[in-house]
């Protein structure tokens, strides 16, 4: 099938675009911009360069994507923005390219960035990850799969947010956030694992209920964090979420919530 775009899209010689892609009026696509098959690009929408875009994704009215950082250190190196298979972004939607310090910014495949959404430079978002209406995120930031981040939250540069996780609409997020929970509150906190998502998940019972025990000692017991991993380690090393959740904690620059 062949791809359709509109007599007043501004299509760069440079871009590289598959069969199937439809782009509607009005759109920009700028040098080196690659749009897989399948992909629907809706009026309006600006393709920056260096941007490659997956297989049938979804770009809706007046959207951004791929622009140079808001970062005063940027130079006007070489950077990429990449988006993976299937992702969706709604109407209003900036999403700003690397810089020099890791040279990208990565959205996975199956996402949904909802209207008014903010992804800053050199960030990495997960698969199938949703950040809801008005989500802000600043750079640098690490956001793993199957996380749900609630409308009109900021994400603080440099945080850290763990895979099946779902944050609260409205609330800061300052600090990072360990994988399999709920964070409610301001100041955001645990407020229990995110017992449907995992669920929903195929997570088994027994799995739940590990990773609650754990959760339990790290944030309900008066013990220190070192002790706390030491204990967490003595029993129930033997599972994979328990190093997931361990290594976590040790890669945690900004500190837990």
């Amino acid at each position: 099938m062949s791809s359709f775009i509109h007599p007043t899209a501004l299509i760069s010689p440079s871009a590289r675009i598959e069969m199937d892609v439809t782009i509607g009026s009005f759109c920009i696509i700028e040098d080196n911009v690659t749009i897989n098959s399948g992909t629907i690009i809706k009026p309006g929408v600006q393709v920056c360069s260096n941007t490659s875009i997956g297989k049938d994704c979804q770009i809706f009215q007046n959207s951004i994507i791929g622009e140079i950082p808001q970062d005063l250190k940027y130079d006007g190196e070489e950077t990429k923005l990449i988006i993976g298979d299937r992702t969706r972004i709604r109407e209003f939607c900036t999403i700003n390219k690397g810089t020099k310090a890791s040279g990208e910014t990565t959205i996975g495949s199956d996402c949904l960035l909802m209207a008014y959404v903010h992804v800053a430079h050199d960030c990495i978002v997960g698969d199938n990850t949703i950040l809801a209406n008005g989500v802000q995120v600043g750079g640098h930031v690490e956001i793993g799969s199957w996380v749900t981040i609630g409308g009109m939250t900021p994400v603080h540069q440099f945080t850290k947010i763990g895979s099946h996780s779902f944050i609260g609409g409205g609330y800061r997020i300052v600090q990072d956030i360990p994988p399999y929970i709920l964070a409610m509150g301001e100041p955001l906190k645990y407020a229990g694992i995110n017992n449907i998502g995992l669920r929903r998940r195929n997570f088994p019972p027994d799995i739940r209920n590990l990773i609650k025990k754990i959760y339990r000692i790290i944030f309900k017991s008066k013990t220190n964090m070192s002790d706390s991993i030491k204990l967490i380690n003595d029993n129930y090393s033997m599972h994979k979420e328990t190093n997931i959740i361990i290594d976590f904690i040790k890669n945690s620059n900004r500190g837990l919530i």
